[in-house]
């Protein structure tokens, strides 16, 4: 820390966070840096956090003005400062022989400290060591973010050709955000609550309970990187989806199908009084007074000082237990059945950047929206943590339900790569009878071991599970939550409670994350090319290297054409036998369906009136979910499993359609060494290639969900029919009845039905096909037409900037060292 530090903070009435800066060796350099995550580090308080932003906005804008007058009044200091910075970056540019211009030395010096009035480049201001790096994510992605927003402003203010429309549009899509999803599954009492408290560094953020106390409220856990707060956005269904619910909760109530769950959901919220009032009286805005973005379909907004007091605001948004005094009794009040998702935000968790742990329930959920919400979340799942009780982890059967349930939407039809079996409480033992700490140890290590090997055979033994996921996917974690959080540890050591190995697998997740990396990938392309655009490359050369890019993307394009239709048969010759099967095997599986064994009349005739009241699924509070559209699908679905899992791995080494489209390739880095006056414009082309697919890679991984999916969601829109006759039956024998139409509904619908089904997923493969080959095509064609077959000599002179962003992306790109020219 400099006097000039010092002295600033002192100014502006801010003399009791010197210290801090003092300790973060915030110089003068730095402190004109300062980004908003750095200042809430440093300022953990709104009011003077504030005050100091104001302050040193002010600074900035100063500090332009005095460099403005400067340039414009003495023009030996504009050459100075033009020398200083090109001594200060002498390694980091590279010389002008490497980065070429058609400017001379005053044009540069114009360009690099800019017109009267005209802010300067931030490469000028990155005034740190002669050596760029390393530097933290943050740092790198702050500047090269601040270049190229100055680059963008440069082609702004000049006349506009296709070559700049196509660069600014290239720009604005540098920006890419992605969150890693980590699912957290796991019964009431199994430990989720302690285990995210000890993963976060929370000791009491979520009370014993409040994780998953109900069934239907997911909860996400993100990083709060705006301020030092502790937020929570409360989403609620809408007021329509809830007059949906109630039609159909109501429609339950004949006494004798009346169930405890139901009446729960209903007496939260009004207490008695659902019992005797329409619908339409049930939606008076008086029983939602309190919550008045229900009814304006608004997400309500909570922000606290500390972890308490948001845990203590946010319960009666996500469980069932939470109380008020009204009048002279308790009335029971809390708005989870309103409730889609909770998120909350944590200010200052490293292990939650990129990453968002989310409760999730087991199965899905009656209500249509939340409903589609937990599909959307389970299916973008790159990890998913079962968490079960140590001592009843390989027997129990609910967290294998939750499992088996949600397989199909993790796995191929949707992007987990992992699984995590947490086995909580692996310390609780009766050591009454011990003689040692040592003992202890011992004991809690060793049935830690067995637990482990127990739930691995488990795993092994399920068939259905593993369509989906291999043994490798399969890691089983034993921790101590509560060990990990005590000070002084009673059995265990921290790295034994393995808590630290999933914070640790969280770290790695963050550090993986590829969004600075692709920005700043993208940012060197973007700047080659504009530097290549004014450099005095030979025509003929341009040529002959359009010539070869042109023969090597029809070369590579043939090859994914190929190998997309080898697939495209595959998946027809399974379908084929899928279909056949489901015809053939029609009327025995729905014996099954609708007379299942260990099933009473009174207890079924309650599952299925809420089956086809739900377009055929039932989503018990806890045990194995009941879906007509799936069984009646599953033949098709397990016809084509395996070979959907080896062409769409969610694994990210080996890539969609058996690596294809990660191995195709326009070969720049060959005609690189041959066209040394065109590496700048080959380097481009390069980013751009790695870009397309990257995003090809997205593209699948979405497209792959739906295409999945489309199986079943076609015999559920070909069942609906027969679920909107069979839920208007009421009173002795709707049972059969419902049996019936639906059993007839499906012998009458089969001939056409599957094969409808079958059809659809193989439109669904070729317009995939389709897309793919013509994102490359076109994307491809028009990057070497505007980088090789278009020069503006009117782009500015990007040398400095790409030097700098040139130095940081080899320092990022994963084994590289910087190429000696």
């Amino acid at each position: 820390m400099d006097d000039f530090v010092r002295n600033k903070l002192r100014e502006w009435g801010l003399s009791k966070w010197v210290e801090r800066f003092k300790d973060g060796e915030v110089d003068e350099e730095c402190f004109l840096l300062l980004d908003d995550q750095e200042l809430v580090r440093l300022i953990p308080k709104e009011g003077p956090r504030a005050k100091l932003k104001h302050k040193l906005k002010l600074l900035k804008e100063e500090q332009n003005i005095t460099t403005t007058t400067t340039t414009t009044t003495n023009h030996e200091t504009v050459d100075a400062a033009n020398q200083h910075r090109t001594q200060e970056h002498d390694e980091t540019a590279d010389s002008a022989e490497v980065l070429p211009s058609t400017s001379d030395a005053n044009d540069t010096a114009k360009r690099k400290l800019g017109p009267q009035g005209e802010c300067q480049s931030p490469a000028s201001k990155i005034r740190r060591d002669t050596k760029l790096g390393p530097y933290s994510e943050e740092i790198i992605l702050s500047d090269v973010k601040n270049i190229m927003g100055y680059v963008k402003m440069k082609l702004q203010n000049m006349d506009d050709t296709k070559l700049k429309a196509f660069l600014k549009t290239k720009i604005d899509s540098l920006e890419t955000k992605k969150r890693e999803l980590v699912g957290v599954f796991g019964r009431t009492g199994a430990g989720k609550s302690s285990l995210i408290n000890a993963i976060i560094g929370e000791k009491n953020f979520f009370p014993s309970g409040s994780v998953s106390a109900c069934t239907s409220v997911m909860i996400q856990v993100e990083a709060n990187t705006n301020n030092s707060k502790y937020e929570a956005d409360i989403e609620f269904i809408t007021a329509e989806e809830w007059k949906d619910e109630l039609w159909f909760l109501k429609s339950f109530d004949d006494g004798r199908d009346r169930h405890d769950d139901d009446v729960e959901e209903l007496s939260v919220l009004y207490g008695d009084e659902w019992k005797h009032k329409s619908i339409e009286n049930l939606m008076d805005k008086k029983y939602f007074k309190e919550i008045p973005e229900f009814l304006h379909s608004n997400k309500k907004m909570l922000k606290c000082d500390t972890a308490a007091e948001l845990a203590a605001k946010i319960v009666k948004y996500t469980r069932s237990d939470s109380k008020v005094e009204e009048g002279r009794g308790m009335r029971r009040q809390y708005w989870w059945p309103l409730v889609k998702c909770v998120t909350v935000r944590v200010p200052g968790n490293s292990l939650l950047r990129h990453v968002t742990l989310v409760d999730l329930p087991g199965n899905g959920d009656c209500n249509k929206s939340r409903d589609k919400k937990w599909k959307e979340i389970v299916g973008s799942c790159s990890t998913v943590w079962i968490v079960a009780d140590i001592n009843r982890a390989a027997s129990e059967k609910e967290p294998w339900e939750i499992l088996e349930n949600a397989s199909g939407q993790m796995g191929n039809g949707g992007e987990c790569q992992r699984i995590h079996f947490i086995c909580t409480k692996s310390d609780q033992i009766d050591d009454s009878n011990v003689q040692s700490a040592d003992d202890v140890r011992e004991i809690v290590l060793k049935r830690n071991r067995e637990a482990k090997n127990k739930v691995k055979a488990k795993f092994h033994k399920q068939s259905n599970i593993k369509k989906h996921f291999s043994d490798d996917c399969f890691v089983v974690y034993t921790v101590s939550s509560k060990e990990f959080l005590k000070e002084k540890k009673k059995n265990l050591s921290p790295d034994e409670t393995e808590i630290p190995k999933l914070q640790g697998f969280l770290q790695n997740l963050n550090d993986s994350h590829s969004e600075t990396l692709n920005y700043v990938s993208g940012a060197h392309g973007i700047l080659s090319l504009i530097q290549g655009a004014i450099s005095r490359a030979v025509a003929e050369k341009k040529m002959e290297v359009c010539a070869n890019l042109e023969e090597n993307m029809r070369r590579e394009l043939d090859k994914v054409r190929k190998t997309m239709e080898e697939t495209h048969l595959a998946f027809e010759k399974c379908l084929v036998g899928g279909v056949e099967k489901s015809k053939g095997s029609c009327e025995e599986k729905l014996k099954v369906i609708l007379n299942p064994t260990r099933k009473t009349g009174s207890s079924y005739h309650r599952i299925l009136k809420y089956a086809v009241g739900n377009n055929g699924a039932f989503h018990p509070k806890n045990g194995r979910q009941k879906n007509i559209n799936v069984d009646l699908s599953s033949f098709l679905t397990s016809s084509i499993d395996e070979e959907f899992r080896t062409t769409f791995p969610n694994e990210a080494e080996s890539g969609p359609y058996h690596g294809v489209i990660n191995a195709f390739s326009l070969d720049t880095r060959s005609l690189t060494q041959k066209y040394k006056d065109v590496e700048l414009q080959l380097t481009f082309l390069e980013t751009e290639e790695n870009k397309i697919k990257t995003e090809l890679n997205k593209i699948i991984r979405e497209r792959k969900k739906q295409i999945y999916r489309v199986l079943t969601e076609t015999i559920e829109k070909d069942m609906q029919e027969s679920y909107e006759r069979a839920k208007m039956e009421k009173g002795t024998g709707s049972l059969e009845n419902m049996r019936r139409i639906i059993r007839n509904h499906v012998l009458e619908k089969k001939s056409i039905m599957f094969d409808k089904a079958k059809e659809n997923m193989l439109n669904g493969l070729y317009k995939l096909k389709k897309d793919i080959l013509k994102a490359l095509d076109v994307t491809l064609k028009e990057s070497i037409e505007l980088s090789l077959k278009t020069d503006d000599n009117s782009l500015p002179d990007v040398s400095a900037e790409l030097a700098i962003v040139r130095k940081y992306y080899f320092q990022m790109k994963p084994g590289s060292d910087l190429p000696s020219v």
